[in-house]
């Protein structure tokens, strides 16, 4: 969120809602940013994404020593396959604030000089009764515990040449003098800390032509940079246009900071006011696109798939007319009009696109914001590249689906 604050900033918007280009930063959780058209304010072109990925965050009272090695206790976040997260490189986010208010931002593991951090995984020569239960009895959210130190602190280590194993003191108040030397903080601070383990190292290319990008966090913030860029690169449009990044979408969009809470109404209230236009008139006579992901065809699992409405790699961004599950449930549904005209909006341009579903109607599906757009009248439809490896600690996309991404999102705001 702060490079997407940054870019914005550098392109001159700012907080002044009066302004032709307004940026609201909620909390560093939240973004909306808008460009303001001259003339009467009819409706808006809003692209919306989210932030928040699949990721652990250590619990409030997070460490324990056992077994030689300090460890930090986390709850997973979003949907994981917690087998993944094991015996991999971590990096360590998130901020700290002490009682007095003051705040330590958190970044460790993603520079080549940095420690990282990792989950044991247990060896193969003890693991019989393990390969034998099912995936979600043998990998126990409990014991996905981040290994944070292992070296005890000690005083007069050494007494006559020889090692004095009384003075030793414990691994965990080692860490604890470590925290406080690098980051002055006790151990009570970690109990209103924000800290989260992510997978460590940058996007790669993928493959002997360089054609994939492989990387976290992917889903969703492929789009949000795709909206951004759409949003700083687009010619002026005959509508006011939008973006706005969200967090909490990844369990279930609740929150101050979610497509749930009133941010994006109190956003737009702020934005026109003082035009005769009510709000809910705009919210009616918008257009929205939902940026978000497709699940790509996996070529060692198209079973799952119904390959006649499953997103292909290369060939483009996807719409997905409908989420939700099973029968349609917990869906958003576009409207063939919307749908039509969005369709012909990309072939006058001459941007490939294509249309799926994600996975067989009784083995697929899942949410997006477009719910929360759509509750207010406007005319929305979920859009965005396809991914491999959606979830995963390492997910990849296309490199022609992100160009092509970047392309239509800037037609749309555009047209």
């Amino acid at each position: 969120m702060e490079y997407v604050c940054r870019r914005l900033r550098q392109a001159k918007y700012g907080e002044n809602f009066a302004g032709d280009c307004v940026l609201r930063d909620l909390r560093g959780k939240a973004v909306f940013a808008a460009q303001r058209k001259k003339g009467p304010l009819g409706g808006i072109t809003l692209i919306a994404a989210h932030v928040d990925t699949p990721r652990l965050d250590f619990k409030q009272r997070p460490l324990v020593e056992q077994a030689g090695v300090v460890q930090a206790k986390t709850h997973y976040y979003g949907g994981i396959r917690k087998y993944q997260w094991l015996a991999r490189p971590l990096a360590l986010h998130g901020v700290i604030v002490r009682e007095n208010g003051e705040k330590t931002p958190v970044t460790m593991g993603e520079k080549a000089d940095e420690p990282v951090f990792c989950i044991a995984d247990l060896l193969p020569h003890l693991a019989q009764k393990q390969v034998g239960q099912k995936v979600n009895e043998a990998f126990e959210a409990e014991k996905l515990n981040v290994i944070l130190a292992h070296n005890p602190r000690t005083a007069n280590r050494r007494t006559g040449g020889k090692q004095d194993e009384k003075n030793w003191g414990s691994v965990r108040e080692h860490l604890l003098v470590l925290l406080h030397a690098k980051y002055g903080i006790c151990e009570e601070d970690m109990i209103t800390a924000e800290l989260q383990a992510v997978p460590a190292g940058p996007a790669r290319f993928i493959g002997f032509d360089r054609a994939l990008v492989g990387g976290y966090g992917q889903d969703d913030r492929i789009c949000v940079f795709a909206a951004l860029e759409a949003m700083l690169q687009a010619k002026p449009g005959a509508r006011s246009r939008v973006i706005i990044f969200w967090d909490k979408e990844e369990i279930g969009s609740e929150g101050a900071t979610g497509a749930a809470s009133r941010f994006f109404e109190y956003c737009v209230e702020k934005f026109t006011q003082g035009m005769r236009t009510s709000v809910s008139e705009i919210f009616l006579n918008s257009r929205a696109l939902s940026a978000d992901v497709q699940a790509a065809l996996d070529p060692d699992f198209q079973e799952l798939h119904e390959k006649q409405n499953a997103a292909l790699l290369g060939y483009g961004p996807c719409f997905s007319k409908f989420t939700g599950s099973r029968g349609k449930f917990g869906a958003s549904e576009a409207d063939a009009e919307y749908f039509a005209s969005l369709r012909g909006m990309l072939n006058t341009k001459g941007i490939p696109w294509q249309a799926a579903e994600l996975g067989k109607v009784d083995q697929g599906g899942g949410g997006t914001v477009a719910l929360f757009l759509a509750a207010y009248g406007m005319q929305v439809i979920d859009f965005g590249p396809p991914v491999l490896s959606m979830h995963s600690p390492f997910e990849l996309a296309s490199c022609a689906d992100l160009w092509f991404t970047v392309e239509a999102y800037k037609a749309f705001l555009e047209t």
